[in-house]
């Protein structure tokens, strides 16, 4: 998209562009772009989902070849673990500090409520 506008469809002459681009800013000739830069290009233009070569290689190898870290494992199911804002509870951080504050509210009413008490335990003059 340009300035919120579509592109309109992607022509090979707006690849070519672009790859020409890629190679500019990656150091390289702008006349002569690699594949990946055509390629980078064509998924920018077209909007494609982009890989990185990691996830793209796991990608290429057949689920039959794919890692088995101890062959026949069932696994087993892992322990819940808290969230790094979550106390020994499983309370997040909102819910500790909206529980803090009704603590200490509970508390200030008590002093005042003893404040109270004491004034009018005082024999006026």
């Amino acid at each position: 998209m340009e300035n919120a506008a579509g592109i309109g469809t992607v022509t090979s002459e707006m690849v070519e562009a672009r790859a020409r681009e890629l190679a500019a800013i990656n150091g390289r000739p702008s006349s002569e772009p690699s594949e990946a830069d055509y390629q980078q290009a064509k998924r920018e233009l077209t909007g494609e989902a982009e890989m990185d070569p990691q996830e793209e290689s796991s990608e290429s190898v057949p689920d039959s070849e794919g890692w088995d870290p101890l062959p026949g494992s069932t696994g087993r199911q892992a322990a819940d673990s808290l969230g790094e804002d979550e106390d020994a509870e499983g309370r997040s951080e909102s819910a500790q500090m909206f529980e803090e504050g009704v603590t200490e509210a509970e508390h200030d009413q008590m002093r005042q409520a003893s404040r109270a008490d004491e004034q009018s335990d005082e024999p006026e003059p």
